[in-house]
């Protein structure tokens, strides 16, 4: 972690409970087949309510809500971090190579990201997934295509300031390759940008996989905390939402308040004017 970071992530408890809420939801998405049942076996006790036997009572097929819900946060968080990372690797690889390039490759791509963000991403990701129904690594592909172009944006913003450093231009001179500067410079130098970035797209992803899951065009077939939600809506003339809608619900805004606390120390780093905000 980056000292500045680790710094100032000692004075802030909001960002402290953050880390804490995620490294804990992280653990049990790794331990969660290790004490629960397997979420996809049927029973005949159907719809049933907490009990011993099923801390959080049962779904319309008779399964265990809790492993479900368990499983159904490991699939959220594989897609938030996964399409979190794709999407920030092509904002900084693509941000840095315009910034750094300049010229003509350098307009061709911000003419790429302009005319990609006027367009809302959510309309376009809906539209595809109603017709593919994709499945999670496609999931996380397309999110990850449609949230790359903001980062890079900023990433170039910020690489056309640092290569006008004296470090820089003293690399220059003494004969440095590009490559060199690049990742021995530039890109240590935009650690707290890409950090930022990652912790959006990453807060992103679980936000719209979550989204499209609950209005059912992503494939539901696999559980996910979005998927939970939608099908616990069909049952919203029962007593059932205490014990599968409301703790999927609760899940859900645990990862993003977490994401959402961390971003928010990340960005009074970058601009000291919002500590005070």
């Amino acid at each position: 972690m980056h000292i500045s970071v680790r710094k100032n992530l000692k004075k802030n408890k909001s960002a402290q409970a953050g880390l804490v809420i995620l490294t804990i939801l992280f653990l049990i998405t790794i331990i969660a087949p290790l004490f629960t049942k397997d979420p996809e076996t049927f029973s005949k006790m159907i719809l049933s309510e907490p009990s011993l036997t099923n801390i959080l009572g049962t779904n319309d097929l008779g399964q265990d809500i809790f492993s479900r819900l368990l499983f159904g946060l490991r699939t959220s968080m594989f897609v938030s971090i996964s399409a979190g990372l794709l999407a920030t690797l092509l904002s900084v690889a693509i941000g840095v190579l315009a910034g750094f390039t300049g010229g003509l490759f350098d307009e061709v791509i911000m003419r790429i990201i302009d005319s990609m963000l006027v367009i809302p991403s959510i309309i376009i990701l809906i539209l595809i997934s109603a017709f593919i129904k994709p499945n999670l690594i496609s999931l996380v592909i397309l999110i990850s295509l449609f949230h790359w172009q903001g980062g890079a944006r900023i990433i170039r913003g910020q690489t056309l300031v640092i290569k006008q450093k004296i470090h820089i231009y003293s690399a220059r001179t003494f004969g440095a390759k590009k490559a060199y500067i690049l990742t021995r410079h530039i890109i240590p130098d935009l650690g707290n940008i890409i950090m930022a970035s990652f912790l959006h797209n990453a807060r992103s992803a679980v936000f719209l996989e979550a989204g499209m899951a609950f209005i059912g065009i992503s494939s539901l077939s696999s559980i996910s905390l979005g998927t939970m939600m939608h099908n616990a809506l069909e049952f919203y003339y029962l007593p059932v939402w205490l014990w599968w809608l409301l703790p999927s619900g609760i899940m859900l805004s645990l990862v993003l308040v977490s994401f959402t606390l961390l971003s928010n120390l990340i960005e009074k780093i970058i601009d000291p004017r919002l500590k005070d905000a």
